[in-house]
């Protein structure tokens, strides 16, 4: 979709991260609207389903909301890996653009040496069990971006645990590295944690300038 579009004839899908709720995006939701966004802040029951049927049930719904005008993606976490699903199997015709925070594109060294433990599936359910970086996992199946995708990485931890469990730069479960993917259109990393950067007002301003000029301010 053109760039040209006015923001109060856009509608903004937000996609919480696993194991979060569309509470953790109200900050988000709030600033977008203010920009005169029609948002739709999502929740997902994210630990009950497989990536697939989360991304097909969660994402058909919301587009049913958004009829007939240009849709954007904001996502976090595990919420851009349901898009990237979606989009595997269905065009949106009306898609402008996606923004994913902290994305889990090409998994998670985290999963890959916790998901044996006592507990981790009870935790994270069935599509947190799918995010490892193996070449079974579902980020590393659904190939390229053939959408306009901005993508944030965030370069602080407050979990020190996990990070030690992942090479490199990260942001308590994912790496700079992992989040990005062939084909995104931009990518930018910022001094906040993977749990926190969605209410981070250096990250909200970002985002509101990657939707309204499709690149961030570098």
């Amino acid at each position: 979709m053109s760039s040209q579009s006015s923001p109060r004839n856009e509608c903004v899908i937000l996609l919480h991260g696993l194991a979060r709720s569309a509470h953790s995006m109200d900050k988000m939701a709030q600033r977008l609207s203010e920009h005169g966004y029609k948002v739709l802040n999502i929740d997902y029951p994210s630990r009950a389903y497989p990536i697939e049927q989360l991304a097909e049930q969660t994402i058909s719904e919301a587009l049913q909301q958004c009829a007939n005008m240009p849709v954007s993606f904001v996502t976090h976490s595990m919420g851009g890996i349901l898009v990237r699903q979606f989009l595997s199997k269905h065009s949106i015709a009306n898609l402008n653009r996606v923004v994913m925070l902290g994305p889990p594109n090409k998994g998670t060294e985290v999963v890959d040496k916790l998901c044996h433990l006592p507990g981790f599936h009870l935790i994270n359910g069935d599509a947190g069990m799918q995010l490892g970086t193996g070449a079974l996992s579902v980020p590393n199946q659904l190939g390229k971006a053939n959408f306009d995708v901005g993508i944030i990485a965030g370069t602080q931890s407050i979990n020190l645990l996990l990070s030690s469990l992942i090479p490199d730069v990260d942001d308590g479960k994912v790496s700079v590295e992992n989040t990005k993917i062939e084909g995104m259109n931009d990518h930018i990393t910022l001094p906040t944690t993977h749990v926190f950067m969605m209410r981070n007002n250096a990250v909200i301003e970002q985002v509101i300038y990657y939707l309204q000029q499709g690149k961030f301010q570098h």
